[in-house]
């Protein structure tokens, strides 16, 4: 593999192509001395862009145990360390060794993966040791004479003739210093564990001689795999490489061949093979165990320093949704017809789909290719894609066949009937297998409570469900919202997608709530031992014909109503015909499944259990619940006047009643008047019962919902105010030495020429301050009144924030040791931040800038108020969408000209001037997920639809975004 270099370097291997090698021969007259120390000519460039010669350079174990080559002070420290190793091994008792070198390993391995990856990570952020070199001027003649020549003695003493210390740059001879101290850690930390291993030596007993012998013959070998891996990667990448030179200063093309061939990041991983042969060889489990802890930490050190440098140095970002056509060669099923590649014919469908590569994908130092150095530089003119007669691209591929797909746990969504049955078998299989062995009168209590949760599920849960479907098509939103569809499918996708689901989960609840029920009067069933005696028969012949006529009743509703009735079609597709027919079994009843109730009755006749007849009640509760509060005001809002108050069997019995009332009426004489009067009160006693509590029920949730909402909301506000207020409050001290009335900032008009900034776009704030300032000064931003004081800021700024000095902070942390470090001179320092991307508030509202001292939380000067907004549509078409659209995606992609569509002045590459393959002017992508995230939020503010990123991420075209925005607001008018 090879990681591209500066412009204007050489290589440190020559080309090893034909021409290239020929060419080096010629230069080099068939002389292979000449030819090598051609090849060890290495040219280096520091940060700053200044090329100088890089020296040669001796490895470690030549240097430090060679006696023709002269020992520095640090080689003296060294060899001492060493040395005092090698004595304490000697004099202390075995228990005694043990203990000592497990804690002294334990703290070279810290000194190593910790000391050096957080030294070697600053370095590589923020250049952190170069610059405080710099700082402490020890390598300045002037500031500090006498540690520049102390370092000058101990680099001079261990470089070759080709080492200048004055012509150099700092940044090498800083790297030669690190150098010392690596090699004072890193065998220290070698030797402490071979002697911590050695102090641990046991001969296991109970193993027989071959045994021993492969355990023996295997530790040596892979202590010798651990030296040969060690000794061909240090070969490969030199000890630039082996003491990560690239940290500190650039040279040439770095080549990851041979070794690197082997295995990931060998060094790293199987380099440590020689851990595990020592503790195979010493037999000892401590050995093992201390050595499996040090490998982890070593991948520790890989994961948090390594891989983030490599993809810092060599990372190559790719942005998200990019768009390019798929070449006929990557296609995995085509036709070819007249020399071309056919699609599909629905073209329009693969538009809106679309691939998420990662948001970077930078080659790594231990990835590997067939190309050498020279292959990297070499003109490569792939074969050009056969272009498909309707041009497709992995992104669009991608969206086509994956839509949120759960990996294990990830993504799951339980409203999505697959996602809710993985999550109902893995809570039965979780919940199955650590019960307890319970008692019979226990095991029946949870039986009871496992059907009546069922119970209570299937008409509440599914009927509050249901409810929000019928009143803001809760469930078609939810599946807009998460879920990526053809932009012109006008939402059928969703409903359709809505519906599958609904009726998978209905009916996996409907099955559950039966079987539940049949298992707790089976757990609970006793078979009489006289069937003719008592009321056992009766029971049991009543119960089966409870159970019967359920089962019919069942049958007759399917009958008439389909499948579209059965599973409440009406609740979400709204483009079949609105009609009832009052035939079958709804000839005579206007809600037969009340009869389901049926079963329950006859289950607890039939079982003579409490448990299921208590159930039989809670059954027919819930279900006059879901019909009073769900079922009966959506038939109400979808027929209208065309529903019938009293079905057959109702009126039938009304008839009679009237009837005998009048006949009744007629012998009474006298009394007739006063027995009418109070069956008429009766009546209305249990009318007036029956709709109070219809109404109670029905205002109770009406008041609750806006009630249930507000406190959700005054939840989450609390939660982000925890958030903002989890922060330690670090005031300055010191203040009394800084005059607060010299510290002005003040917000600088937008374009518009007031301070009201459209959400995305920059906020810039001038700042002045005395001339001894602390270079640590920050500035925040935050909602009026949000903070109480204007003396103290007391809330987090949530990264809202920037330095006014960007060079003393490393992120959001100040660089240590800089907070004395002032401007010099009399005059106030001027200077201009700018509030940009995510430093920006993405949410609107009123807002204050606040200047603060010294890293810390003290107000030195504020202003505002300022108005961050968001523009709307004048009118719901598409032309106004798309036009707020073209405003708010470029402010959201950062105005980034390599994201941002065409059409709103982005660049066109030059395949996309080719009218062939000429991507849609209205196509954008994004370099991370963060991107689309404030797209969703600017989206929810300006349309009042939401939407999860992945489905922003999909579309990538604004065109398309403006077609779903529209579709999402013409459901929620519905």
């Amino acid at each position: 593999m090879v990681l591209s270099s500066p412009q204007g370097l050489r290589q440190r291997k020559a080309p090893d192509d034909g021409s290239g090698n020929s060419g080096a021969q010629d230069q080099c007259g068939q002389s292979e001395k000449m030819c090598q120390a051609h090849e060890e000519v290495v040219w280096g460039q520091t940060p700053g862009g200044e090329v100088f010669r890089v020296p040669t350079t001796h490895d470690v174990l030549t240097g430090l145990f060679h006696p023709r080559y002269p020992k520095s002070h640090l080689d003296i420290l060294n060899l001492s360390l060493l040395g005092l190793q090698l004595i304490l091994f000697y004099i202390l008792s075995r228990p005694a060794a043990k203990a000592f070198f497990l804690f002294y390993f334990v703290f070279w391995r810290a000194a190593y993966d910790a000391g050096l990856g957080w030294v070697l990570t600053k370095q590589s952020k923020r250049k952190w040791m170069v610059r405080e070199i710099q700082r402490l001027g020890w390598l300045d003649e002037k500031r500090n004479p006498a540690a520049r020549d102390w370092i000058r003695a101990q680099l001079q003493g261990k470089m070759g003739k080709d080492y200048s210390f004055d012509e150099l740059p700092l940044e090498y001879n800083t790297w030669l210093l690190f150098r010392q101290l690596v090699d004072v850690i890193l065998l220290n930390d070698f030797l402490a564990y071979c002697m911590f291993a050695f102090a641990c030596f046991r001969v296991p007993e109970g193993l027989s001689f071959p045994v021993h012998a492969m355990r023996w013959i295997g530790g040596v070998a892979l202590v010798v795999f651990n030296l040969w891996v060690k000794t061909e990667a240090h070969n490969v990448v030199k000890d630039y490489g082996w003491y990560w030179g690239d940290v500190f200063f650039q040279r040439g093309a770095l080549v990851f061949d041979g070794v690197f061939e082997l295995a990931p990041h060998p060094m790293y991983s199987v380099g440590y093979a020689g851990y595990y042969g020592l503790s195979l060889m010493v037999g000892s489990y401590a050995v093992l165990y201390v050595s499996l802890a040090a490998h982890a930490a070593q991948f520790a050190f890989l994961v948090f320093f390594e891989n983030p440098h490599i993809e810092r140095m060599y990372g190559k970002r790719k942005p998200i949704a990019l768009r390019k056509p798929v070449s006929a060669s990557e296609c995995k099923k085509i036709q070819k017809v007249n020399g071309s590649c056919q699609l599909p014919s629905s073209i329009e469908d693969n538009v809106d789909q679309l691939s998420t590569p990662a948001a970077t994908e930078g080659e790594s130092a231990t990835d590997t290719d067939t190309e050498t150095e020279c292959e990297g530089n070499r003109s490569y003119r792939p074969t050009q894609p056969i272009l498909l007669e309707s041009t497709i691209s992995q992104h669009d591929l991608h969206h086509k066949y994956f839509r949120r797909d759960v990996v294990v746990l990830q993504n799951i969504d339980l409203l999505r009937s697959s996602d809710a049955m993985l999550a109902l078998l893995l809570v039965y299989v979780i919940l199955g297998s650590s019960l307890p062995v319970l008692s019979y009168h226990a095991t029946l209590t949870l039986y009871f409570a496992h059907a009546c949760v069922w119970c209570i599920f299937h008409s509440f849960g599914l009927g509050l469900l249901l409810r929000a479907q019928s009143k803001s098509k809760f469930l078609v939103r939810h599946f807009l919202k998460h879920y990526h569809y053809p932009s012109r499918d006008h939402g059928d996708g969703a409903v359709q997608e809505a519906f599958t689901n609904w009726k998978a989960l209905y009916n996996v609840s409907l099955c559950m709530t039966y079987t539940s029920l049949t298992s707790l009067a089976w757990k609970s069933y006793t078979a009489p031992v006289a069937w003719f005696e008592g009321d056992a028969l009766l029971c049991h012949t009543l119960g089966a014909l409870l159970i019967a006529l359920h089962g019919w009743a069942a049958m007759e509703s399917f009958e008439v109503l389909g499948v579209f009735g059965w599973f409440y079609g009406d609740f979400f597709m709204e483009d079949f015909p609105a009609h009832l027919e009052y035939t079958g079994i709804f000839r005579y009843l206007n809600n037969p499944e009340l009869m389901s109730g049926a079963s329950f009755l006859g289950l607890a006749l039939i079982s003579g259990s409490k448990l299921v007849g208590m159930l039989a009640i809670v059954r027919f509760m819930s279900h006059w619940w879901f019909l009073q509060i769900v079922e009966n005001p959506h038939m109400k809002k979808l027929y209208g006047d065309s529903l019938r108050k009293d079905a057959g069997f109702v009126k039938v019995i009304k008839n009679v009643a009237s009837k005998n009332a009048r006949l009744l009426e007629s012998r009474a004489g006298r009394h007739a008047p006063e027995i009418k009067r109070v069956a008429k009160e009766v009546k209305g006693t249990f009318d007036k019962v029956f709709e109070e509590t219809a109404d109670v029920v029905e205002e109770f949730l009406a008041r609750s919902k806006p009630k249930i909402s507000e406190v959700m909301q005054e939840t989450k506000v609390l939660l982000q105010q925890s958030r903002e207020r989890l922060v330690i409050t670090r005031v300055a001290r010191d203040l009394s030495s800084y005059d607060t009335a010299k510290y002005k900032i003040s917000i600088v008009p937008s374009n518009s020429g007031d301070k009201r900034f459209h959400l995305g776009e920059s906020i810039k704030v001038d700042w002045q301050a005395p001339a001894r300032h602390s270079r640590r000064d920050w500035i925040g931003i935050y909602k009026i009144g949000a903070n109480k004081s204007t003396l103290v800021t007391k809330i987090s700024s949530m990264g809202l924030w920037v330095p006014v000095h960007d060079e003393e902070w490393n992120q959001d942390v100040p660089v240590d040791d800089t907070s004395r470090i002032t401007t010099r001179g009399k005059e106030p320092e001027l200077g201009i931040v700018a509030f940009e991307g995510s430093t920006l508030p993405w949410t609107i509202g009123q807002y204050e800038v606040r200047y603060h001292h010294d890293g810390k939380y003290n107000v030195l000067s504020l202003d505002g108020p300022c108005e961050v907004y968001v523009s709307k549509p004048a009118s719901l078409d598409f032309a106004s969408v798309r036009e707020c659209l073209v405003r708010i995606v470029p402010l959201c992609l950062d105005s980034d000209p390599d994201l941002i569509p065409i059409s709103c002045g982005g660049t066109q590459e030059p395949a996309d001037t080719d009218s062939a393959i000429a991507r849609d002017v209205d196509d954008f992508s994004f370099w991370s997920e963060r991107q689309a995230k404030r797209i969703c939020c600017v989206i929810k503010q300006a349309f009042g639809v939401e939407y999860a990123p992945d489905v922003v991420m999909a579309d990538a075209n604004l065109t398309a975004l403006a077609n779903r925005i529209l579709v999402s607001k013409q459901m929620q008018v519905r």
